[in-house]
């Protein structure tokens, strides 16, 4: 399982938001290359990148930082999502060394979208899914559906998704410990790979999520905790290793 670093992009800055506040952001610095140099010699697999801005405006803001940090590691695997509604978009991020794209509010308002954006770029297309109570949020968790994440991940299941990044809003941010129950449920339910997201806090959330990898959990995203310290990449990444053998 892997353990995934986050970097999110407001106005050029590396930011943490509390429930995805816009107002409630904690700044990490201005260099976003540099942070995910930071995180790669830690020993990171992959980097989970948001465009906080593009999420909120429905189109790239910040996406030379993402370009720069693409540029910069061109073999690692990257994953972006905030404001992907276009094809253009995606064909834009997959030339600039991208690895992943992240659908989420598109998704949920157009599901018919995802399955274009698989069969245009098959094996690159990731989908977010942000739930409340177990169900699906949009526009920057600004409006919560009345659809429930397990259905959604079944119908995306046979578009040729990669994988679903699964957060509970609730946890988000909040140093409150990851939904372990309802990641795995999502995971068995919904026929995908899932990555963990919100709440990932410390390595007790890391084995308690390696404990049910097997459901399908393919990796976990951290944000707060490693820069907050109470989580470190490289010993949460040894950790994972050990109790689910190897380097997925």
């Amino acid at each position: 399982m892997l353990v995934i670093p986050a970097i999110d992009l407001k106005d050029g800055q590396c930011v943490r938001l509390k429930q995805g506040r816009m107002e409630d952001a904690t700044s990490y610095g201005n260099d976003p290359v540099a942070m995910a140099a930071r995180w790669v010699e830690a020993g990171a697999r992959r980097l989970h990148l948001v465009d906080l801005n593009g999420a909120f405006e429905g189109k790239p803001v910040n996406g030379d930082a993402v370009t720069a940090i693409a540029r910069a590691y061109p073999d690692l695997p990257i994953q972006i999502g905030g404001g992907i509604r276009s094809a253009e978009t995606i064909e834009h991020y997959l030339s600039a060394g991208v690895s992943y794209v992240i659908i989420g509010t598109k998704a949920v308002k157009e599901p018919a979208f995802v399955g274009e954006m698989c069969r245009a770029f098959p094996g690159h297309v990731i989908v977010g899914l942000d739930a409340k109570d177990g169900y699906v949020a949009t526009d920057g968790w600004a409006e919560v559906s009345t659809v429930k994440a397990t259905e959604l991940a079944k119908r995306f299941a046979n578009d040729g998704v990669s994988s679903i990044v699964y957060t509970d809003i609730a946890r988000d941010g909040m140093m409150q410990g990851v939904n372990v129950e309802a990641t795995a449920a999502l995971a068995r339910e919904g026929g995908l790979p899932v990555i963990a997201s919100g709440g990932v806090t410390n390595l007790d959330d890391i084995k308690a999520l390696c404990e049910v990898a097997d459901s399908g959990i393919l990796g976990a995203i951290t944000g707060r905790a490693i820069y907050e310290g109470s989580l470190d990449v490289a010993e949460a990444q040894r950790l994972s290793d050990q109790l689910t053998g190897g380097s997925s």
